[in-house]
């Protein structure tokens, strides 16, 4: 006892290992991780069992390898046979053991699947019912749902049938295709037809696409095939997958396409013969016993769960079958007049079974609809069904030759105790086309009805195939349990998976609950149960079995042979898959220096020079360098990395250099070049790289990186020593080193004893050096000439300009500015050019220069002709407005804004400035919206700063969304100002573009700023001229467009600038404050003409209403309204605008301005409400423009405009809307007004109140009983009506006028007019439930056009 107390005491001791095992072996597991916590003596092979055990693996079948984590050079398996412990096989106790679980021998491991003979009924359970979805969560030993594995679909199953994926929603079709293949005698019939290719095409054929996928079902290796070819020949596009159908409905349209199909073939008359049986649906008098009968044909029969209006469903099939039968008496007003008595008579109607087909289809109908809930629902009340089933107690024994029988007539019967096929196959069918019966004479009837005695005697059917349903009557899953004629075993065929099962688990579809049968017990049972169920004749002469391979047809003998080609075909193509390393791929293309991308997928067998020539073909580098200047090398795309290069290693595999195969790598390849004259350099594991960047103070250059590969411990005095002899023109003893860790963060290596990776470096790094003579680094690094250069490289980005075409007028303006106020182009002299590559361009100073003398020109030739206004319009009609003068003179003609600015260039005093050049807003043009040129919450570093004359750092804010980023920078980049901002400025996102000194805000930073003309592509318009700029991204937008001013030939704030992203769209960036941080290296931007907004101002898009057009709301043009003005004045400044952009000649009285909600007219805007405080005004706010008839009605805010429309029941027709405006809110009053402009008496008048989106659009033959009228409430602003505002649609009639008695056809040419006219203005014709579409199965492959009228 004590021994075996130490063993376990020592067993606690030991030491443990974790193992984390991914299984690499395909897509669906590469996320999965199992982890086992062994200890340490565990032998390998317990390892491998505990693996085998946890994942569902057969052990054997898979091996275990290294992963990344640790051990990556040893790529060979472990041994799963070797009893060497985890300890002596380099695992190690207390840390992470990375392994790979991978194919064996190329194979995929194979699936442990459990014993189905187990007493165990939870396994079963797994089987028999529905799958769980995919990706939901088991038990928590499962490793991953067999039913979805990826490996699942490629084994077949141990009961050696195969499954059938699942498309999306066709379980109902898998469950009736596996009841068709596992019947012999229909699977032998469809294998005797032969396909004549010349015929049909193989891809339209039904019976051929059965025959491919029965021959697959047969014969194939997979654990699943596809559908797809089958519902192909159906004619079904990927639309139907998603449709859930009645499997009874599909057997029955799918046997009526096979019959189609069979015609004029032996096959003709198979389903009749097989499922085909005869009924007699008679009518018996009473009195003289007189029968009228009729013959019908039946392919299933229907049988009640519960009758109707009972609370109890039948017990079982027998007793629903002998309910079936159960004639009916007429009588009292049904009674049924007799041919013979010639009067009216009792009767008993009924149903009589004459005959049994030889496969006997039970459709147990479920699926009712309740009168209650008007909805439909599923019935789960318990219904047993035998295993043996003796139908001789159903079947006719009466004498058919009595002589009370008459021949066959139309005994007035009712229809709905027929049983033909057509009419008892689906309740919810409206088919027109039913088959009336089929009328047979006494002699006929008995000839066909023949050896009743006989049939009684062989009429016990065995149960074969039970379709069950799972699930509501909303929708569900479908899956069969089968029995096999082969080995009289039952199988649950449930999509791809197939089981075996026993006679309890069919005992579990029987459905109820264990509780008493009540009305409502179905609520509470299981929604799995029976469906339909398929019984064969147990006849030992008819009885067939499935045909053996030596006794196929030749044809399918041949389409056996092609079929496993093909799978043999698929099988190797998975296999190269399987082996196939697909890893990404670049390369730095050698001429265009652009970086290409692209997939290389090589045979972890091809050799490294096998994959760099295909790589080199792969990026098209033939004819461009030859293929000895390139090769593949380990690459880190995300840092830019070089890890290594393969020398000495050309025949290595490519999967032993890429640690094999693997869904997903942790690098990538660098197809790398070299010029002829250059040699590789190598790299080898744990350098670094860091790309070297020369500075040039003298020139204020910064010049290509240069690579090069150092170690993290060597120091910086060896790293300078490196770099000077690489870059030999640097001298190690003046050199200085910056290391760019991130961006703007520069750090001067002042210590030259420390180590690389004590300063920071990582595996890529970029550094700046520079060796001059001069003092500057003798000075602190913030203050150095070397600092500056660099903080302005790093933040120097390129942009391209496209400027609009010029127009004189705006030159002289310009030059008025420039005149009076200064050239606010001018920029810093210590910043003012950059020197690049091209040294023959211009400065800043000598374009304006150029500039401004050409802008005096241009206005002295303008001052020639006359100062003719019209020539300051720009062509651009859409952008451009008439452009006021800095006085904010209301008068929009362009010579007064020029006599006006003369006044204004006489004034010195830079103060005037303040309050007449405002802002730009963040109000858009109708392309934009409000903020998405915030810029893109201007994303700015934290570490970024702002740097004015006097290089005090003043830090940006970041993290902030885009309001408050303007609002912080405000307040940081004004430190120590005491200033205001107005509320209204903050709300509409405007900013001023002067400080209170009236100095420019962009004039009071120390930015970076050059432009250079560029040679853009042809078609980017005549007139037009690009910039090629150079601009510190810290800069202000305003400042921006300041130094734009020259080249635009304008004023900063009449052109608006619009950012152009990747799609061409174009977005207006307004925020003047905000910088231009959010813009990236050669991002473009256009210019247009036109005048920014000031402060307090906003864009108004105005439309106008037309309540009685087809299309109410047209847009007429963009306005600008001001804080503070009334709406009369803004309709003063819309008459001109009105009068020469949309020809509409209106006076100030005969419109109105009203809200624009969506396409909603609203609140009347009177002349003296004032924007801001009376109306709420926005950025993209929208206004609806109403002409009147007559003089404006509305002269208060306690009046309530509605407008109203006459409904005309007896011309079904609706009247135009009149406005109706009302005093108050009382309906009474709303009643009044309707009687006065219609006629209608008081007590007549019945009102309803319009839904959904104005016009409030509804058909004509859906308004008269659709809508609510006539509410009982006294007021308009309570429920249902809520109208509190104006605008509301009002709806009346004469109750005494009756409707129009429509005939059919003109019921359907209305319906045709109303459906046509409600499409066109975009409402829907009247609400309905979604409807179930139709299943259909084309003939022809395909779906009629003219499908409306199925």
């Amino acid at each position: 006892m004590k021994k075996k107390f130490l063993q376990i005491e020592n067993a606690a001791e030991e030491p443990r290992v974790l193992c984390i095992i991914q299984d690499t072996t395909n897509s669906k597991t590469v996320n999965e991780r199992i982890t086992l916590n062994l200890p340490a003596s565990t032998p390998l092979r317990k390892l491998f069992e505990d693996v085998a055990n946890k994942v569902g693996y057969i052990n054997g079948t898979f091996d275990l390898v290294w992963g990344n984590g640790i051990n990556t050079a040893d790529t060979a398996p472990l041994d799963h046979t070797s009893d060497k412990s985890l300890l002596d096989a380099n695992f190690e106790p207390g840390k992470k053991n990375f392994l790979h679980l991978t194919d064996k021998d190329g194979e995929q491991p194979q699936i442990l699947l459990e014993d189905s003979s187990a007493g165990d009924d939870s396994v079963h359970d797994r089987f028999i019912g529905p799958l769980p979805r995919e990706g939901s969560v088991g038990s928590t030993s499962d490793y991953v749902s067999q039913s979805y594995s990826y490996s699942s679909i490629l084994n077949k199953s141990e009961t050696g049938y195969v499954g059938l994926v699942n498309q999306a929603m066709t379980c109902y079709l898998n469950s009736l295709l596996q009841t068709l293949f596992m019947t012999p005698e229909f699977r032998n019939a469809l294998y005797k037809w032969e396909f004549e290719e010349s015929e049909e095409d193989p891809v339209t054929s039904i019976p051929y696409q059965l025959q491919r996928l029965f021959v697959l079902l047969q014969t194939s290796k997979k654990r699943a095939i596809e559908t797809t070819d089958v519902t192909r020949s159906f004619g079904w596009d990927s639309s139907e997958a998603w449709q859930q159908h009645d499997v009874q409905e599909l057997c029955r349209v799918m046997f009526d396409a096979l019959e189609q199909k069979w015609k004029q073939t032996e096959q003709a008359d198979l389903i009749n013969e097989l499922y085909q049986g005869k009924l007699k649906d008679y009518v018996r008098c009473l009195e003289c016993g007189y029968e009228g009968w009729r013959i019908d044909t039946y392919l299933d029969i229907p049988l009640v769960i519960r009758p109707y209006g009972s609370s109890q469903a039948f017990a079982s099939v027998e007793e629903a079958l002998h309910a079936f039968i159960q004639p009916e008496i007429l009588d009292g007003p049904n009674q049924y007049f007799c041919e013979r008595c010639k009067k009216k008579c009792d009767a008993r109607k009924g149903l009589r079974f004459l005959h049994f087909p030889y496969l006997l289809t039970l459709q147990l109908k479920r699926f009712d609809f309740d009168y209650t809930t008007m909805h439909r629902i599923k019935l789960n009340d318990r219904m047993t069904f035998p295993e043996e089933l003796d139908m001789s107690t159903f079947i006719d024994v009466e004498d058919e030759k009595s002589p009370q029988t008459e021949s066959c007539t139309d005994s007035g019967a009712e229809n709905e105790g027929s049983c033909h096929s057509d009419q008892m196959s689906n309740d919810f069918s409206n088919d027109d086309g039913v088959d009336e019966g089929i009328c047979l004479e006494n002699n006929s009837g008995t000839e066909k009805i023949s050896k009743p005695g006989l049939e009684k005697n062989s009429l016990i059917y065995e149960l074969f195939s039970v379709m069950v349903h799972s699930g509501s009557a909303a929708g569900g899953h479908y899956y069969a349990c089968i029995k096999s004629f082969s080995d009289e075993q039952w199988y649950s065929f449930n999509d791809q998976h197939v089981s075996r099962i026993t006679q309890e688990d069919i005992k579990k579809t029987h459905g109820g609950s264990s509780g008493s049968r009540g009305y409502y017990s179905s609520a509470f049972a299981s929604s799995t149960n029976a469906y339909m169920l398929i019984y064969r004749l147990k006849d030992p002469a008819r009885n067939a079995k499935f045909l053996e391979v030596d006794e196929y047809p030749e044809h399918i003998k041949s389409l056996v042979q092609r079929e496993r080609e093909l799978e043999e075909q698929e099988k190797r193509q998975r296999e190269i898959e399987r082996n196939t390393c697909k890893i990404k791929l670049f390369c730095l293309h050698p001429v265009k220096q652009v970086m290409m991308e692209n997939k290389l997928e090589v045979h972890k067998d091809k050799t490294l020079k096998e994959a760099v020539e295909m790589a080199y073909k792969m990026m098209d580098l033939e004819e461009v360098i030859p293929m000895d200047c390139c090769r593949l090398v380990k690459y880190d795309e995300f840092h830019d990395y070089l890890e290594r290069s393969y020398e000495g290693e050309e025949d290595t595999p490519m999967g032993l250099l890429l640690g094999g195969v693997k869904s997903t790598y942790m690098f990538d390849l660098l197809l790398e070049t070299r010029k002829p004259d250059q040699v590789f350099q190598s790299y080898k594991p744990g350098e670094v790289m860091v790309k070297v960047h020369v500075v040039d103070l003298k020139a204020e250059s910064v010049a290509a990186p240069i690579t090069v590969r150092a170690y993290l411990n060597q120091t910086v005095t060896e790293f300078k020593q490196l770099i000077s002899k690489t870059v030999v023109h640097l001298p190690a003893e003046t050199m200085r080193i910056v290391l760019e860790r991130c961006y703007n963060d520069l750090r001067l290596l002042t210590a030259p004893s420390k180590t690389l990776k004590a300063e920071g470096f990582f595996r890529s790094n970029k550094v700046f050096v520079e060796s001059s003579e001069t003092l500057d680094y003798q000075m602190a690094f913030t203050d150095s000439h070397l600092w500056k250069l660099l903080d302005r490289h790093a933040n120097t980005i390129r942009l391209f300009v496209l400027l609009p075409e010029q127009s004189p007028g705006s030159y002289s303006k310009r030059t008025a500015y420039q005149k009076a106020g200064g050239d606010s182009g001018n920029v810093d002299d210590d910043c003012e050019r950059v020197k690049g590559p091209v040294g023959s361009l211009k400065s800043v100073e000598a374009i304006l220069e150029e500039s401004t003398e050409k802008l005096k020109s241009l206005s002295l030739q303008q001052q020639q002709d006359g100062e003719n206004g019209d020539s300051s319009k720009s062509t651009e009609t859409s952008d451009f407005e008439n452009i006021e003068s800095p006085l904010n003179e209301r008068d929009s003609s362009a010579s007064v804004e020029n006599r006006d600015l003369e006044q204004h260039i006489q004034t010195s005093d830079p103060e005037n400035f303040q309050s007449e050049e405002r802002s730009d807003s963040d109000v858009n043009n109708d392309r934009s919206t409000s903020s998405v040129d915030s810029d893109i919450l201007s994303s700015s570093h934290s570490s970024d700063t702002l740097c004015n004359a006097d290089n005090a750092q003043i830090p940006l804010a970041n993290g902030l969304d885009s309001h408050s980023i303007t609002s912080s920078r405000r307040t940081k980049a004004n430190e120590g100002k005491k200033e205001t901002w107005d509320t209204a400025e903050e709300d509409s996102g405007t900013d001023s573009e002067y400080d209170e000194s009236g100095k420019s805000r962009g004039e009071t930073q120390y930015m970076y700023f050059k432009a250079e003309p560029y040679a853009a592509d042809a078609g980017s318009g005549e007139g037009h001229k690009w910039l090629m700029v150079h601009v510190d991204k810290r800069i202000t937008l305003a400042a921006f467009k300041q130094h734009l001013e020259p080249f635009v030939g304008v004023l900063s704030s009449h052109f608006k600038v619009f950012r152009v992203y990747a799609s061409n769209q174009e977005f207006e960036s307004v925020r003047l404050n905000e910088t231009l941080s959010s813009f990236s290296d050669d991002n473009k931007i256009t210019i247009r003409l036109g005048r920014a907004l000031k402060k307090g101002e906003y864009r108004v898009k105005v439309y106008q209403l037309l309540v009685n057009e087809q299309e109410p709301c047209k847009f007429l043009l963009d306005a600008v309204f001001a804080k503070g003005m009334t709406v009369r004045q803004s309709k003063e400044e819309l008459i001109p605008q009105l009068r020469e952009q949309c020809g509409l000649e209106l006076s100030i009285d005969r419109f109105r301005l009203r809200k624009k909600t969506w396409k909603n007219p609203g609140t009347v805007f009177l002349d003296y409400h004032i924007y801001e405080e009376d109306i709420n005004i926005s950025s993209n706010w929208e206004v609806f423009l109403e002409v009147l008839d007559g003089v404006e009605k509305m002269k208060s805010m306690s009046q309530l405009a509605v407008l109203s429309r006459r409904w005309r029941p007896s011309e079904m027709k609706l009247d135009p809307f009149q406005e109706v405006v009302l005093e108050s809110s009382s309906v009474d009053e709303l009643r009044e007004k309707l009687s006065e402009i219609s006629g209608i008496p008081l007590e007549d008048i019945e009102f309803v109140k319009g839904r959904g989106t104005f016009p409030c659009d509804i058909s004509v033959l859906d308004i008269h009983q659709d809508l609510d009228w006539n509410p009982k409430v006294s007021t308009l602003n309570v429920w249902p009506l809520y109208i509190c505002d104006d605008g509301a649609v009002i709806f009346y009639r004469d109750k005494t006028e009756e409707l129009m008695e429509l005939t059919d056809e003109q019921r359907n040419e209305l319906m045709k007019k109303e459906s046509s006219r409600l499409q066109k203005t975009g409402h829907r014709v009247t609400y309905s439930p979604r409807k179930e579409k139709a299943l259909k199965i084309y003939l022809d492959g395909a779906p009629n056009k003219d499908l409306a009228q199925d």
